[in-house]
């Protein structure tokens, strides 16, 4: 069914003011269902909460641990330098051949067990369990879920497979040399080619035979708006975790995953098995988060709305939608202007009714209904956004408005008067002493509204095409429940629309 027939199907249950059971909704279709927020965790939100014992038993711990693991780490790094330094001598920054021969074998032996003496100097004590593929083997190691730099211990037991970093990384002292001595893949950010450069560089490299060490992915993604953030939180995970007597932590390796024909043809598919499979592995659900998703998060804190507002895995609707990234931030800030009056970010039935200037009466509760998918009496911006998109967007077209409007046109000389905008809300709404002064002013720019003043509008405020055609309803549903040959009879009002004319325009919407 299209959005079109969607929104057709919808309408049918807004019969008009005083009409039905405000209370009763369509029933949900499999694909409106799939619209509905992920069952799972804010992702993007973490509290973590430290009682009043454990921080007495951090502090104590760290008076004595936290100096002491601090300068073995500092120690370990000195002594893994002159190994690096050794493999890297006489290579240039970006490499074009594999570090091969003794240089390999040595430094491969000695930055690995640095690497476990500087882990273990931290607290931690690491299991492991399956068996570690060979780079001829698995030539890519995907690795989940990265959520700190401490994940570089499932790198250290693997083998020290190489990586994707930046090119500033590399200039970093000390760390730098530690950084190019296990071959990584540099990135530059500044070099328009750089993304189809690092893919091609990863292709050689798997499909080398086992030349180039194993070429990790770590599943990851940054939403923090600044780098001072996370310099600040990684300062503050070290101190907590080397204030811990241990931490324990388990590493374990799958088994190696080949894609078959089907697969090798649509690469989403291969990747969805595997994140399927690792996502089983660690018992935890499965979401579909992107970068898009950090910018929205960020728009939304800029505009002082809560991450929990109907913003959890939104690129997966914008996408079922076919909703651009300007075009959702466009709609973020509209919703941000209703919801700003609104303390938890969500729109409830008056703050509705007063973006629309509009009372509320049993036809704005019915529309309200309709963007209200999850039935709990607000709307969030996911339900907000499909509002628009599936009920509002296809009653917006180019014919709707033209009809809209010469319903409001009552003596047809091409404007609006105040009165006849008055005249038809009133009667559409219910409410004989509606005031739409105010609505009015918004939409005219004198003393009457014009054609493109009337479009104008109604394209910028979808939300309105549901309103304005809602008296065209009231006339379509009294005259289909007229007998049958009262129903042929033309109508004589001119500024009415014929039922003829709009079965016509119904069926025109619905093959769109």
């Amino acid at each position: 069914m299209s959005w079109s027939a969607q929104a057709a199907a919808v309408a049918a249950t807004l019969p008009g003011a005083g009409v039905g059971n405000v209370g009763l909704r369509p029933p949900m279709v499999p694909r409106q269902a799939s619209f509905f927020p992920p069952p799972v965790p804010n992702p993007f939100v973490q509290q973590t909460q430290i009682g009043s014992a454990r921080r007495v038993q951090i502090f104590l711990l760290g008076i004595i641990l936290l100096p002491i693991r601090v300068l073995l780490v500092a120690l370990i790094l000195l002594l893994a330098w002159p190994f690096a330094a050794i493999s890297t001598v006489c290579c240039p920054e970006k490499l074009t051949h594999p570090i091969t021969g003794w240089r390999r074998k040595i430094t491969q032996t000695a930055l690995k067990f640095l690497g476990r003496a500087m882990f273990f100097s931290m607290g931690f004590i690491v299991a492991v369990k399956g068996k570690i593929a060979s780079p001829l083997e698995a030539p890519v190691f995907v690795a989940a879920p990265h959520s700190t730099f401490f994940d570089g211990i499932a790198c250290i037991v693997a083998g020290l497979p190489s990586m994707v970093s930046r090119n500033e990384n590399a200039q970093v002292p000390l760390i730098g040399r530690l950084l190019r001595a296990v071959q990584p893949v540099l990135v530059s950010r500044v070099d328009p080619d750089s993304r189809k450069n690092t893919i091609n560089e990863i292709i050689k490299r798997t499909t080398s035979g086992g030349e180039w060490p194993q070429e990790p992915s770590f599943q990851e993604f940054q939403c923090s708006q600044s780098s001072s953030d996370t310099q600040t939180s990684c300062i503050q995970l070290c101190m907590l975790t080397f204030c811990q007597l241990f931490t324990k932590v388990e590493v374990e390796f799958m088994p190696v995953q080949v894609p078959n024909d089907e697969e090798k043809n649509d690469p989403v598919l291969f990747a969805n098995k595997v994140r399927n499979l690792m996502a089983e592995a660690l018992g935890i659900p499965v979401t579909d988060h992107t970068y898009e998703d950090c910018r929205l998060m960020i728009s939304a804190g800029q505009l002082t709305l809560p991450m929990e507002a109907g913003l959890v895995e939104f690129t997966k609707i914008s996408r079922k939608l076919k909703l651009d990234w300007d075009g959702v931030r466009k709609h973020l800030d509209e919703y941000a202007s209703i919801a700003s009056s609104s303390k938890g970010g969500r729109i409830g039935i008056e703050e509705f009714a007063k973006y629309l200037k509009l009372p509320v009466s049993d036809v704005l509760r019915q529309l309200f209904a309709l963007f209200d998918r999850n039935h709990d009496g607000s709307i969030d911006f996911r339900e907000y956004v499909i509002g628009l998109a599936v009920l509002c967007n296809p009653s917006n077209t180019e014919e709707i408005i033209q009809v809209a409007f010469k319903l409001f046109d009552v003596d047809e000389d091409g404007y609006i008067t105040e009165e006849e905008f008055s005249t038809i809300l009133q009667a559409s709404l219910g409410v004989p002493d509606l005031d739409v002064s105010g609505l009015f002013k918004e939409i005219a720019q004198g003393d009457s509204i014009s054609y493109e003043e009337f479009k104008s509008f109604a394209l910028k405020h979808p939300e309105y095409a549901k309103i304005f055609t809602t008296y065209l309803d009231l006339q379509t549903c009294h005259v289909f429940s007229l007998p049958e040959e009262v129903q042929t009879t033309p109508s004589t009002a001119s500024n009415k629309v014929s039922p003829e004319k709009h079965e016509e325009s119904t069926s025109d919407k619905k093959d769109d």
